[in-house]
């Protein structure tokens, strides 16, 4: 075992501690935005059918049921909806995608169910705005 001694006090924050504690908040935060945003579409009516859903290319933050059609969003928090809008890369798009229809390789009618992709935002304020078929435009 080794043992390390360092001068530094205990008040003193390391950069890997400061990381985790930015970690713990940025997740706590994404969760809190994601059951916001949950809430919205389960009182216009629609149901939430898996959260956080992985599959083997990737991970959607909400998977909800519109009747027979199946919405998928992925929430974006930061302080201004412009911001969590611009956090959201081509890279990111094309993994969702992917995975949606990975999704959609489970439903019984495939990829012919009615679908939709949003992005949810959600400001400093706890303001959301979705943009539906927001991936149309990537």
């Amino acid at each position: 075992m080794t043992v390390r001694y360092t001068d530094a006090p205990l008040t003193e924050v390391t950069p890997v501690l400061a990381r985790q504690r930015c970690g713990r908040r940025a997740h706590i935060a994404g969760a809190l935005a994601e059951e916001q945003v949950a809430r919205y579409y389960e009182t216009r009516g629609l149901r939430v059918a898996h959260r956080r859903w992985r599959g083997c290319r990737g991970e959607i933050d909400l998977i909800l049921r519109d009747g027979d059609a199946v919405v998928f969003v992925e929430v974006k928090s930061a302080p201004t909806h412009a911001r969590a809008i611009e956090s959201l890369g081509s890279a990111q798009v094309s993994r969702i995608m992917m995975t949606a229809q990975e999704f959609l390789g489970l439903e019984p009618r495939g990829e012919l169910t009615e679908m939709r992709l949003d992005v949810a935002l959600v400001d400093g304020q706890g303001v959301v705005e979705i943009v539906e078929n927001a991936f149309l435009d990537f």
